[in-house]
């Protein structure tokens, strides 16, 4: 428990030295591979580029399909919330049930150096989950309780981000993620300033941030038949700063206000509103069609 109770200074260097690390470790997993998943999906590009060449897919307040938007277009808060758009959130137990957290990094665009689940990012326009691509039809995933859509975009980010072999979910790893349910939420990047607006030519120029999330989020869980410790992790450096697997009660630590520790909006709302139930009751929160698979969309905005 000692190591969530430092200082905020402690909690950075060690972050320092993580991503240091990290570095060294993704470079050697990525060696020799431009992309991580058949089609054009290019892993090395900046953040910058994702923002322009990504095209998430946009939805209606009911999950109904209505386009699709770069997630420049779709994350910008000038004037009004961004454009509300499909997403997931993974959480990736080991086989003890501890759940593995990350930081963003630092030079993420949206809500950088924050706290949050294993992995969260966005199924990407293109191929419908039935042609093996991340598009889902969300009558067939009520009807299912399966999301293979966007269990597809979470193992190549998981690739992406964290380093995990698609391999360690199966041949076919859409089928590895039990999905839950659905959250819409929007959150404005509170801690977000002028220079990230600046550096695209577009800041408001009034010192308010220009970015956020305006989200429909596909939960989805997963647990390894190994230990943390087994699993071989090499965070992306530009994606992720460090890596934390916790228990329940150290995750509350984590949380305890005045620790210094930032987090993402959409975990907050998880872990207030959800997670110590599904937690709590992990066996059943992983079998497929479980009682808490209940196909709504829950509002909190």
């Amino acid at each position: 428990m000692q190591r969530f109770l430092g200082s905020t200074a402690s909690i950075a260097a060690h972050s320092i030295r993580s991503q240091s690390r990290a570095f060294t470790r993704w470079t050697h997993v990525m060696a020799g591979t431009s992309r991580i998943t058949p089609g054009t999906w290019d892993a090395n590009q900046t953040q910058e580029e994702f923002m322009r060449h990504d095209n998430v897919i946009l939805v209606s307040p009911t999950d109904t399909i209505t386009g699709h938007a770069s997630k420049h277009d779709a994350h910008r808060f000038d004037t009004k919330p961004g454009l509300l758009h499909r997403a997931f959130s993974v959480f990736l137990f080991d086989a003890d049930n501890r759940l593995l957290l990350q930081q963003r990094a630092a030079s993420k665009i949206t809500f950088d150096s924050v706290w949050t689940n294993t992995c969260c990012s966005h199924p990407l326009h293109g191929r419908s989950a039935g042609e093996g691509g991340e598009v889902d039809d969300a009558e067939q995933v009520v009807a299912t309780g399966c999301a293979p859509g966007a269990a597809r975009a979470a193992v190549r980010k998981l690739h992406h981000e964290l380093g995990i072999d698609p391999s360690t979910f199966g041949a076919e790893g859409e089928k590895a993620f039990t999905f839950l349910t659905r959250l819409h939420y929007c959150a404005r990047d509170a801690d977000g300033d002028e220079r990230k607006g600046e550096g695209e030519g577009e800041g408001e120029g009034d010192g308010q941030p220009v970015w956020g999330e305006h989200e429909m989020d596909y939960i989805l869980f997963h647990r390894l038949k190994v230990k943390g410790c087994e699993l071989g992790l090499a965070p992306h450096p530009e994606e992720v700063m460090d890596t934390r697997w916790v228990t329940p009660a150290e995750l509350k630590d984590m949380m305890r206000e005045g620790n210094g520790l930032r987090w993402s909006p959409w975990f907050r709302i998880i872990e207030r509103v959800f997670l110590p139930g599904w937690w709590d009751d992990l066996d059943e929160a992983l079998r497929p069609n479980s009682k808490f698979v209940d196909g709504k969309v829950h509002e909190i905005l």
